[in-house]
């Protein structure tokens, strides 16, 4: 029987037009093979056209990216677990580098590095992907720093101000709050409409859960991305982790939002990639970091911003880890010089049981004087000489040499200064009530009062406020002058609320 006469329709039809059909082209795989394995990296041999920062697949289902690219052997930084990856098995190239989902599918969620959910709510929603490493924006789409983004915490609203699109770094030792001061800052957003990306670098999973319980109590978690890569994960993901929530960060500014991202921290970030290249071979340099650590944090920060043409910004609070209050370690200095500005925590006023514990002797804020109200401007200005006056003098006065009225009015005064700069975590404080606040203190109406007395007056002067602010919320946002009217409304209601309570308090005491 002939080709011709045989029936389309039959099985023998189907199988001839197969037959006849034109063979697929050849499809040419690039395949490896592992030759070591160490703890989160691999040596593998065989792939000759592997590009830098490619993605490959092991075919234990772990993937890896190219880290080091030499004659005959690839340096490859493992994404998965090191016992799963054993030698000599094989290897074979993606031809895409590493990605990350990105999109409104990731507000309210806890992932890891890659972008895998990691709080049980179910698979993520078809996320749109992308790499984690982009340039930078350049100079002509960038914009000034001029929107003001509030923390709700008084001593770095008024001393050390945020603007939108700035770079602060948050340095201090350990237990001093540094956490705390970027999780206040993510839950005073919750009236602003700004996103929030945490990435949690190295963290414990308790504190890791602390921050995602915190978030959500204080009504952040809808507009909030939670990323942890944790001690427990390997040196690849927390390698990756703050490339990968920068990314996140700008798909949310490319829509037009604007961003906060805490990096929590970098320190971790730093020794984990300093434990991949020793382990890759790479020649160590000062503290046994290589020679690239500034490069791969400058990199990462300078994609923040203020950005035109219909984008929004990115705020990047980066927080750093010092030991012995030693600023001039190798990775801080690296990053003060990156940022534009530090909120120094000090563990001398920690001992003080002074929190936040913000040093405004070492605390800077090189751009968001810019973008400061001008109410605070005009009533904060000369609260660092104020308070540094007063250290100088309180130091002076331990020598029991005897003062004159003026010095002990002006110890008072600093005293009442440094308590009204006091707040508990997780009360982040609107605008109008941290003025209100100053004023007060900065005009002398909490002189005299011992701690427990001004704490209760301050929370008057904050009912007071919320009730009737007199205008005072419009001129902040307005970013209008204190006018004389106004300086005085906000002060009789201060005095209103502190005097006659602390009155009958004092009768009661007799």
């Amino acid at each position: 029987m002939s080709a011709d006469s045989i029936p389309e329709t039959s099985v023998a039809g189907l199988i001839q037009r197969l037959l006849d059909s034109p063979s697929p082209p050849p499809r040419v795989s690039e395949m490896g093979r592992v030759k070591e394995v160490a703890d989160g990296v691999a040596i593998v041999t065989g792939l000759t056209s592997a590009l830098a920062d490619e993605v490959l697949a092991f075919a234990s289902g772990v993937r890896g990216i190219v880290f080091d690219l030499e004659p005959g052997r690839l340096g490859v930084v493992l994404l998965g677990p090191t016992e799963k990856v054993s030698p000599g098995e094989s290897v074979r190239r993606t031809h895409r580098v590493i990605g990350v989902p990105v999109g409104p599918a990731l507000l309210g969620r806890v992932v890891d590095a890659t972008g895998r959910p990691r709080d049980g709510q179910g698979p993520l929603d078809p996320p749109h992907d992308r790499p984690i490493e982009s340039p930078a924006p350049g100079i002509l789409d960038r914009r000034a720093v001029s929107r003001p983004l509030a923390t709700g915490i008084r001593a770095v609203d008024a001393a050390v101000p945020v603007g939108m699109g700035q770079r602060e770094l948050i340095i201090g030792d350990r237990q001093t709050g540094k956490t705390s001061i970027a999780v206040d800052a993510i839950l005073n957003q919750r009236d602003t409409g700004v996103h929030c990306v945490y990435c949690a670098i190295g963290q414990r999973g308790d504190a890791v859960a602390k921050v995602v319980g915190a978030v959500r109590e204080g009504g952040m978690m809808a507009r909030t991305v939670i990323m942890a890569a944790g001690d427990e994960d390997v040196p690849g993901l927390v390698h990756i982790a703050p490339y990968a929530a920068m990314s996140m960060a700008e798909s949310f500014a490319a829509k037009g939002h604007d961003v906060l991202l805490v990096l929590d921290d970098l320190t971790h970030h730093a020794r984990a990639y300093r434990e991949l290249s020793l382990l890759l071979r790479r020649p160590p340099g000062r503290e046994a970091f290589p020679g690239d650590i500034f490069f791969i944090h400058a990199r990462l920060l300078e994609r923040a911003g203020q950005f035109g043409e219909g984008r929004g910004s990115i705020t990047a609070l980066p927080v750093v880890e010092t030991q012995a209050e030693n600023l001039s370690a190798y990775i801080p200095t690296n990053l003060i010089s990156i940022t534009d500005g530090q909120i120094y925590l000090s563990p001398r006023l920690v001992r003080r049981n002074q929190f936040p514990a913000v040093d405004l002797g070492v605390s800077v804020s090189r751009v968001g004087g810019k973008a400061q109200a001008r109410a605070f401007r005009e009533v904060a200005g000369n609260l660092r000489v104020t308070l540094s006056q007063f250290e100088e003098l309180e130091d002076f006065a331990r020598f029991g040499t005897r003062l004159d009225e003026d010095t002990r009015a002006r110890l008072a005064r600093g005293a009442a200064m440094r308590i009204a700069l006091r707040q508990p975590e997780r009360d982040p404080m609107p605008a109008a009530e941290q003025l209100a606040i100053l004023l007060a203190a900065m005009e002398g109406l909490l002189d005299g009062l011992d701690e427990a007395r001004a704490l209760r007056a301050m929370t008057r002067v904050r009912q007071a406020i919320t009730e009737d602010d007199g205008g005072l919320a419009a001129c902040i946002a307005a970013d209008e002058p204190l006018t004389d009217e106004l300086r005085a409304t906000v002060l009789a209601k201060a005095r209103h609320a502190i005097g006659p309570a602390e009155g009958d308090g004092d009768d009661a005491d007799a």
